[in-house]
């Protein structure tokens, strides 16, 4: 499966700080059933590894790795079972560990520059990070003129009230959600619904 694929699957991508509250298990389970297969853990907590290999099991879920620095902690996500590999930026290391590895990649940019390092990497599907405080809206639609054929996945400050009017632009396939799962979340059931409400976004 390529990245685009796995971005196309769902409008948004769950973006997720574990810490241990909930059942990764349960916690996929509850996603897939709502309508969000893709799932980003992010490495930012001792639970994330563990997390993603429980996760790797559950029928339905195609979960990866988010936050990822470096070669190493790729290496390591992708044994643990992620399926997809996502960083706040782009370096060339980390690019070629990607790409020589094979497993789908989604690197950060915020800028023309960043857009045109990946290109020569031969990437384009891209994070657009930190969406919110990089220009928001009006950044992203003057990126994407120059980069006809790019898409993006932007993630950082979206909210449930302005996913949708990311989702309308042409150059967007996803967005990263990190609203349907709070610190310290352990209501299941809000989390069905907000994953739900975020499904229907693709209507």
């Amino acid at each position: 499966m390529t990245i685009d694929e796995i971005m196309r699957k769902a409008p948004v991508i769950p973006v997720l700080v574990l810490d241990g509250s909930l059942d990764p298990a349960t916690l996929a389970e509850t996603l897939v059933e709502a309508g969000l297969p893709v799932i980003e853990v992010t490495l930012r907590t001792p639970h994330a590894l563990d997390a993603i290999r429980v996760m790797a099991g559950v029928s339905g879920v195609i979960v990866g790795a988010g936050t990822v620095l470096n070669a190493g902690q790729l290496v390591a996500a992708a044994e643990a079972g992620a399926r997809f590999i996502v960083s706040p930026g782009l370096t060339e290391p980390l690019a070629d560990e990607a790409i020589s590895s094979g497993v789908p990649f989604l690197p950060g940019v915020a800028s023309a520059g960043d857009i045109m390092r990946g290109l020569d990497l031969g990437l384009d599907r891209f994070k657009f990070f930190p969406a919110a405080s990089s220009g928001g809206i009006p950044a992203l639609k003057a990126l994407a003129g120059p980069f006809g054929d790019v898409r993006f996945c932007p993630t950082g400050g979206i909210t449930s009230e302005s996913a949708g009017d990311w989702l309308a632009l042409e150059a967007v396939h996803c967005v990263g959600g990190s609203w349907l799962v709070g610190r310290g979340e352990t209501d299941l059931l809000a989390v069905a619904e907000r994953a739900r409400q975020a499904a229907a976004l693709a209507s």
